[in-house]
């Protein structure tokens, strides 16, 4: 058996013993950290097709909570997903959208969409197998 570790700088989410604060076990961890947990990929998939209001994505996603979409909001402005453009106006606006990086995740959340389709909890329920 093999382990990848590859080093991202300024990273720490692995403190195992072996290896330095900034490693992953795998690139599958990098991508889960980037795009992992409950609301990062539904807030991605809500701005896939274009730029939001903080209101407009709050409305799309009607189960996430005001603070944790403006924390999950930060934390994929943080890694490079989204950019947040404030415009100069009275009332201010500010606006969502996806960067480059951010963009290149969408086919990776659409197989996961597909995937989810064919072997979700639903499936199992309805007594249908997945071909």
């Amino acid at each position: 058996m093999y382990i990848l570790t590859i080093s991202i700088p300024g990273y720490s989410g692995y403190s195992g013993d072996d290896m330095g604060d900034d490693e992953y076990l795998c690139s599958v961890e990098v991508a889960v950290n980037e795009i992992g947990g409950k609301w990062k990929s539904l807030v991605l998939c809500t701005l896939k097709d274009g730029k939001l209001r903080f209101s407009e994505i709050n409305r799309r996603i009607p189960k996430i909570t005001q603070r944790m979409l403006t924390r999950t909001l930060r934390e994929l402005e943080s890694s490079g997903l989204i950019n947040r453009e404030v415009y100069p106006e009275v009332p201010p606006r500010v606006e969502y959208c996806l960067t480059e990086k951010g963009k290149s995740v969408i086919p990776i959340l659409d197989a996961l969409c597909e995937w989810g389709k064919m072997y979700g909890s639903h499936q199992e329920n309805s007594g249908e197998k997945a071909p």
